[in-house]
């Protein structure tokens, strides 16, 4: 099935806040549209950099936007390609179901084809990163390497993510002075970005069922992957994955960072962009 807005009124406020959001791009940008056998996806496209490109791909109902805080810096060395993910809200436009992991696997992989690269750094936060790694565990065509932030994929996600995201949700409505209060990181970000997440509530996406990966599939992937992930994540026990993944594939390198939870980025924008530019900069 396909993903799509419950009314044209709610489409047309959704378009309305990434409008607005799109002035808070801090570089020039290029909207880029690539065909895929799934549909057209939305790329903005920044940066002139000479390092391999950085394709960044956000967390579910993030758009490409997500990306406004660390484009500036990551566009100063890399050509950045920031992802309206198919399937979700955004200006990506969806023709066709994405109903298993292996639909997915090919919607990017036509993505990546459709960039002309011969390879890039893939990034993803949470849903981003989970289709990074679901890509990379079938093939690491075009791909250099695999950043993921939180990704999905190492536990069942159900009534504690549910209930965190419904705490989540009344943080987002605080006003700055009281979410600084309650939570770490810039309030500006989520300021900014809130009138996009409550507009993309209103989306009907229609997702493939969860899926865990395997020992196998872990040790199936032929890449540099670095996972960051949050020691107070409500979406695994981060420990419990490091452990997991050391033994099973030298080339899985994982970071626990401390005290902080799934939403990482927000929390600390400044490490994910350094940690970004880090791991990109061997090329």
């Amino acid at each position: 099935m396909i993903g799509t807005f419950g009314t044209e009124k709610a489409r047309e406020r959704f378009l309305a806040a990434y409008a607005d959001i799109q002035r808070e791009w801090p570089v020039p940008a290029e909207e880029v549209d690539v065909e895929t056998r799934y549909g057209t996806t939305r790329v903005r496209r920044s940066g002139v950099g000479r390092g391999t490109p950085l394709v960044l791909l956000p967390g579910f109902m993030g758009t490409s936007l997500t990306w406004y805080p660390h484009v500036a810096e990551l566009s100063e060395r890399h050509e950045v390609y920031a992802v309206d993910t198919l399937g979700e809200p955004g200006l990506s436009v969806q023709t066709r179901g994405l109903a298993t992991d292996e639909d997915l696997a090919a919607w990017l992989s036509d993505l990546l084809a459709g960039l002309g690269h011969d390879k890039v750094h893939l990034v993803g936060i949470s849903r981003g990163g989970f289709l990074a790694l679901n890509l990379v565990i079938r093939s690491s065509d075009r791909v250099a390497s695999v950043i993921a932030v939180e990704p999905g994929g190492f536990r069942w996600i159900g009534t504690r993510f549910i209930l965190w995201s419904l705490i989540e949700i009344v943080r987002w409505l605080l006003p700055p002075a009281l979410l600084r209060l309650t939570t770490t990181g810039d309030p500006t970000i989520r300021r900014t970005l809130r009138p996009l997440l409550f507009g993309g509530l209103k989306f009907k996406a229609h997702l493939a069922p969860q899926h865990l990966y395997t020992d196998d599939e872990l040790r199936a992937i032929k890449v540099p992957t670095h996972l960051i992930l949050a020691e107070h994540s409500v979406i695994h026990r981060a420990r419990e994955v490091a452990t997991r993944v050391a033994p099973l594939n030298p080339r899985i390198h994982t970071e626990v960072v401390p005290g902080a939870n799934h939403v990482l980025n927000l929390q600390n924008p400044g490490l994910i962009t350094t940690r970004i530019l880090e791991l990109s900069t061997p090329d």
